[in-house]
């Protein structure tokens, strides 16, 4: 940015090398953007004296009309305070969660005989809250395991009865309208139903096992045999819930992923070496934020809605920013490394899930994404809408021909594709082949008047790449679209003019893209090869054969279809298309072929 207001130069200058947050305001005096820094003075001023790769920084850059700082005592009041205000401005350039879904609760009401229940509309003045869950069938699960153990009333008034209702008879409530449990009993169920949720299992089992033996000692059976049936329950639940070492216990994992678009942060809570807690957050990325800035996003805002954290918790990497008193690990190996790449694992499965999604509601929006995605990968103009991929092959060095796929909007457009005999070259030459063929091509488009591709792909290496530039270059055509060649060897993709090949994630779905175009060119020029060559091995060996002309052998091919068949027929076989003279002479001369 050339130009900066002068009160922008004034606030720059007095700007202090210290730790704070500042913020950034368009015409309209609108918050556009919150950020952190460790030096005020040299992070706002980099906005303003450089030239960002980034489109997006230089969008926002254009943008600023006033700036605001709060200076603070260290980088992590900056962090905590820059999160605190990017919740209360939503400036349109921060990474924000994306997550607007209402997830469910498990509550327990603060009555003298609680209630426990679901609920999305979580109230911490009547109610204890544990969650959210992002799994509803989590959550069910737990609330049977609660409802199986512990008689807990669950009509939403309570009302005194004279006689206990249909739950009490099939021991799914205590009764408690009708004073056939103490409030004291009651409390006692809750507060194990409330550990149980929390994750505190072997402290309930050890509980229930106590109390059951007590009953045992004072020969209260019926008693004991409700405890065991408790027991069994939680064991089997427990049973099924573990999934790695049991002695890991009050910790809390978080792993992450991200695309071009977002970053996901998954969270696990694992307690006795079970999962009692899992959630994935969605961060927009609006800025090229950094991947420690959407870490702490995800950790600051678990923290907000569990109301904590474990004393531990197991990352992906380790921040450069960890403030005191706080405990994080990237374990290499065993048992917590495990847990990070199930936490890892979880942020991915999200992702891909959640494009799965949008793909099944708009499919084109994801030939949408993927075509942003290789425009900005190839550095592109405009966007590579129609795209033409070309590819040689010749049968030691004899018919060489040449072959076109075309996509346009991230598809097969079949109708559009093209074979090409090749006409002006002379044995196995394909750099020569490539540059008639791409000539051939894109002259014919000019002299027709129709548009030329966004982005044509060359299946070959800078020599094949050298040969069809050349072409485009006798059309004057080259700044009226985008050539690249795709190494066969290593599937490395090079644009013109460049010694090193473009950096395009191998797994991206740009990548795949490149592919899909590149093996249907290989699919469609092979299978044309094949016909020619067919076709010139029938040709060749009648040519050759006594007594038959062109009427003739059009007979023969439309009777046997192909010469195979044809030295299989029998000589009355043959007789039969034409006549016995000429069918000896061919049986004969077949015969020697």
């Amino acid at each position: 940015m050339n130009h900066i207001a002068e009160h922008i130069k004034l606030i720059l200058k007095s700007l202090p090398e210290k730790p704070g947050v500042y913020r950034f305001y368009d015409d309209k005096g609108t918050v556009i953007y919150v950020g952190k820094a460790k030096r005020l003075k040299r992070r706002v001023s980099s906005y303003f004296n450089k030239d960002h790769e980034s489109a997006k920084v230089r969008m926002l850059v254009t943008k600023i009309r006033d700036i605001q700082t709060v200076v603070v005592d260290s980088e992590w009041d900056a962090l905590l305070l820059e999160n605190s205000m990017i919740k209360q401005f939503k400036p349109k350039y921060n990474i924000m969660l994306k997550d607007d879904k209402t997830y469910p609760w498990i509550a327990v009401t603060k009555e003298p005989f609680a209630r426990v229940f679901p609920t999305r509309r979580p109230d911490a003045a009547t109610m204890h809250l544990f969650g959210p869950y992002s799994s509803v069938k989590q959550m069910n699960i737990l609330l049977d395991l609660i409802k199986e153990m512990f008689p807990i009333r669950n009509c939403k008034i309570l009302r005194k009865n004279e006689r206990p209702c249909m739950q009490y008879q099939i021991k799914k409530c205590a009764a408690p309208c009708c004073d056939l449990i103490t409030q004291e009993e009651y409390q006692e169920n809750i507060e194990k139903a409330m550990q149980i949720i929390k994750g505190n299992r072997k402290e309930v089992m050890r509980q229930l096992k106590t109390e059951m033996m007590r009953y045992a000692d004072e020969w209260k059976f019926e008693q004991a045999g409700e405890v065991k049936r408790k027991i069994e329950a939680l064991e089997n639940f427990i049973g099924k819930s573990v999934v790695v070492n049991p002695s890991l216990t009050n910790m809390d994992v978080f792993g992450m992923d991200e695309d071009d678009d977002c970053f996901y942060i998954s969270f696990l809570r694992v307690i006795d070496g079970a999962i009692v807690q899992a959630q994935t957050l969605e961060i927009d990325n609006r800025l090229d934020s950094t991947r420690e800035d959407a870490l702490w996003t995800g950790i600051l805002e678990i923290q907000e809605r569990l109301g904590g954290l474990s004393p531990s918790l197991l990352v992906p990497f380790m921040p450069v920013l960890i403030p005191e008193g706080w405990n994080l690990q990237v374990p290499q190996r065993g048992d917590k490394h495990k847990l990070v790449e199930l936490a890892v694992h979880n942020a991915h499965f999200y992702m891909l899930e959640k494009k799965k999604r949008q793909d099944l509601v708009d499919p084109d929006r994801r030939n949408q994404r993927v075509l942003l995605a290789l425009q900005e990968a190839l550095g592109m103009k405009t966007l590579p809408r129609r795209i033409e991929c070309f590819d040689n092959s010749n049968t030691q060095g004899e018919e060489p021909v040449a072959a076109m796929s075309c996509f346009i909007d991230g598809k097969p457009a079949k109708s559009e594709y093209r074979h090409f005999n090749i006409k002006t070259v002379v044995g196995a030459d394909d750099f020569a082949s490539m540059e008639e063929v791409i000539y051939r091509r894109y002259h014919r488009l000019l002299e027709e008047e129709k548009p030329l591709p966004d982005l044509v792909v060359i299946d070959g290496g800078k020599g094949q790449l050298h040969a069809a530039w050349n072409a485009i270059q006798a059309l004057h055509i080259e700044d009226r679209l985008m050539m690249v060649g795709i190494a066969k060897r290593l599937e490395d993709i090079y644009k013109v003019g460049d010694d090193l090949p473009v950096y395009i994630d191998k797994r991206s779905e740009a990548q795949k893209l490149l592919q899909h175009v590149r093996d249907e060119v290989h699919r469609f020029g092979i299978t044309h090869h094949r016909k020619r060559r067919s076709k010139t091995s029938i040709a060749s060996v009648l040519d050759n054969a006594p007594g038959i002309g062109k009427i003739l052998k059009t007979k023969l091919l439309r009777e046997f279809k192909t010469v195979a068949k044809i030295t299989a027929a029998t000589e009355p076989e043959l007789a039969a298309v034409i006549g016995p003279k000429k069918a000896a002479d061919l049986k004969q001369y077949l015969s020697k072929c």
